[in-house]
C-alpha cells in the first residue's frame, strides 16, 4: 500500500497482513529529516519486505533507518523488530517505555500471551490449518525481540525529524508512549487511540489491560494540541480531536 505524506519529513505506512483468515491494516509511521530516520512501530510479523518497500517509495533509503521507537510490546508492534535490527548496514537503536521495556526485550513473556491465551489456540475453528495454529504457538512462545538501547518517559523531547515529544499513555499496556510530532503537530497515537468507522475512539476494550487508565490517557491526549493523529489501527484522523473524544 502506498504511505500517505502527512507534512515534509512525517509518513504514514499502511502494512496489511492476514489475520485468522482476514486482512488487517496497521500503521506504523515514519519520520527523517537529513541526519536521522525513524520508524514508530514495525508492523505484523514476517512483514519486513513490504515495510522496507513502503520506506523506500518515500524516497527514504533502508539503509538510512538509525532508529526505531516502540509505542509499547504488543506483538503486531513489535513484529518486524528483530529481523530490523539483525538485517542492518547501520547500528539502529531502539527506543521504549522503561515498563516495556523487558518484554521487548524477551526477558518476560509479553502481557497478552497469558496460558490462557496460548491455550486457546487449540479451540479455533476446525477450518483453521493445522499449520496456522503451530506457527502461531511458536510465535507466542517465542516472539521477536531486541535490546531496548534508549528509555523515555513522559515529557522527553526528542530532537529527531525537529523534535518528538514522549507523552505517557497507559492503560493498553502499562508503559505504552504516543508522540507529538512537533513541526507538524501530528500525535502518533499507537493504540492509546483508535479510527473506527471514521470516529476517533479510546483504546479498544478487548484489547486493553485497563481501561480506567486508558481513559485517562484519551484525555490527556485530547488536550495536547494536536491538528492530526495517526493511530496504528484505522489509520489518520484529522478533525477536532478534543470535541470527538469529549463526545464519547
Amino acid at each position: 500500500m502506498i504511505p500517505l505524506n502527512i507534512a515534509p519529513g512525517i509518513a504514514m505506512l499502511s502494512i496489511a497482513a492476514p489475520v485468522l483468515g482476514r486482512m488487517d491494516t496497521v500503521h506504523p509511521v515514519l519520520v527523517w529529516d537529513e541526519r536521522d530516520v525513524v520508524l514508530v512501530d514495525t508492523g505484523f510479523p514476517r512483514q519486513l519486505p513490504q515495510l522496507l518497500e513502503a520506506v523506500e517509495s518515500l524516497g527514504v533509503p533502508r539503509g538510512r533507518l538509525n532508529r526505531i521507537i516502540m509505542t509499547h510490546q504488543d506483538i503486531d508492534h513489535i513484529g518486524n523488530l528483530q529481523a530490523l535490527v539483525e538485517n542492518t548496514t547501520v547500528p539502529i537503536e531502539v527506543t521504549a517505555h522503561a515498563l516495556e521495556k523487558p518484554y521487548i526485550q524477551g526477558e518476560r513473556r509479553l502481557l497478552k500471551f497469558t496460558d490462557e491465551a496460548i491455550a486457546s489456540i487449540d479451540r479455533l475453528p476446525p477450518q483453521v490449518p493445522e499449520s496456522f495454529r503451530q506457527g502461531l504457538k511458536a510465535l507466542m512462545l517465542n516472539p521477536p525481540k531486541a535490546p531496548v538501547d534508549r528509555v523515555v518517559a513522559d515529557g522527553d523531547r526528542l530532537p529527531w525529524g525537529g523534535g518528538l515529544l514522549v507523552i505517557a499513555t497507559p492503560g493498553h499496556t502499562p508503559g505504552h508512549i504516543s508522540l507529538f510530532h512537533e513541526p507538524s503537530r501530528t500525535l502518533i497515537a499507537g493504540d492509546a487511540l483508535v479510527v473506527r468507522d471514521g470516529r476517533l475512539l479510546c483504546s479498544e476494550p478487548e484489547t486493553t489491560l485497563d481501561m480506567e487508565a486508558a481513559r485517562a490517557s484519551a484525555r490527556k491526549l485530547s488536550g495536547c494540541g494536536a491538528e492530526r493523529v495517526v493511530c496504528y489501527h484505522g489509520g489518520l484522523f484529522a478533525g477536532d480531536i478534543a470535541r470527538s473524544l469529549s463526545e464519547r
